[in-house]
């Protein structure tokens, strides 16, 4: 247990950090510059996840592989460069990240509104709230203000994103790293009530780990080989795929969680008293989600002077 302490004795520096930054955040910080902003944005989700479940749930991952890279700062939206390698090509995100061009029509139609006031980094964390919501989960106020980043790192992508493959230590060592608590892992992680993996990423719990329920083990295999196949994919939540609820902390008691990174929260460690009460309590986990949303959408914005508003979410001014 000590190892697991010792994951989080930067968390207090951190959290400090992130108070300072959250006071330069408001949920009025376009109140008079572009007041139709977020009636932009939620008409937006709601045609695009109408035409595709699955839209939520790509918007939710883009904002959480954006705020963990180097903070919320839009990073994830830029394209490559002959000067910038940058994260959309990352391993955790190649073949894994969509939604992008969401962005970009969201984008455009803000422009059209308010030329040159809202950034693509707000756009994001406006979009992922309103998927969560339009799935059937909760809503939260979003603080805003901040601004894009001009640069991009496919390295940082990789150092920060965890993977698949990552132990209970290792995703409780990177959220606290954030500043994220182990009550934070725990909620945010029920985002994968929503959303689907490929094969390549569960083909080594569904065929070498022990703590996994042998029928679900079975199924899976039947659409991921053991060798080729590897974009093959399958529901993150096997119970409710396009339906933001608490069935996916359900199916981790059942050892019918997807990905090894998944079942590691409920296996005998620090998290399983909170997947036991998110399991029976959905109320609790959309409280505590919600609340987990905020705190990450406050990970070392660019605020002030810092960074820009693009024109383009795809570049650079």
């Amino acid at each position: 247990m000590a190892s697991y302490r010792s994951a989080f004795l930067a968390v207090a520096t951190v959290s400090l950090v992130a108070c300072s930054v959250r006071a330069q955040l408001s949920p009025t910080f376009y109140g008079w510059t572009c007041p139709t902003l977020q009636s932009i944005v939620r008409s937006a989700m709601t045609q695009a996840v109408g035409q595709d479940p699955t839209m939520g749930a790509s918007m939710l991952r883009l904002f959480f592989h954006d705020c963990f890279v180097n903070g919320c700062d839009a990073s994830v939206l830029l394209d490559d460069t002959p000067a910038m390698a940058g994260e959309k090509n990352a391993p955790p995100n190649r073949n894994s990240l969509r939604g992008y061009e969401v962005i970009d029509s969201i984008k455009a139609q803000v422009e059209a509104s308010c030329r040159a006031v809202v950034s693509c980094a707000d756009i994001l964390a406006l979009a992922a709230r309103d998927g969560v919501n339009l799935l059937g989960g909760p809503s939260w106020v979003v603080a805003l203000g901040r601004r894009d980043a001009r640069t991009a790192s496919i390295s940082a992508a990789v150092a920060n994103l965890p993977p698949a493959s990552a132990s209970a230590y290792t995703l409780m060592s990177t959220f606290a790293s954030k500043g994220l608590d182990m009550r934070d892992l725990t909620a945010l992680s029920g985002a994968h009530t929503v959303g689907s993996a490929r094969c390549s990423n569960f083909r080594p719990h569904v065929y070498n780990d022990s703590n996994i329920d042998p029928g679900f083990a079975w199924l899976r295999r039947q659409t991921c080989l053991a060798v080729g196949g590897d974009a093959a994919m399958a529901p993150l939540d096997s119970t409710s795929p396009t339906r933001f609820d608490n069935s996916y902390f359900q199916n981790l008691m059942s050892r019918r969680g997807l990905l090894h990174s998944d079942q590691e929260l409920f296996n005998n460690g620090p998290a399983d008293w909170l997947v036991q009460l998110y399991s029976s309590n959905a109320t609790a986990f959309a409280t505590d989600f919600a609340a987990s949303m905020v705190k990450m959408g406050n990970i070392s914005p660019l605020t002030g002077y810092l960074g820009e508003i693009r024109l383009n979410c795809r570049r650079t001014n």
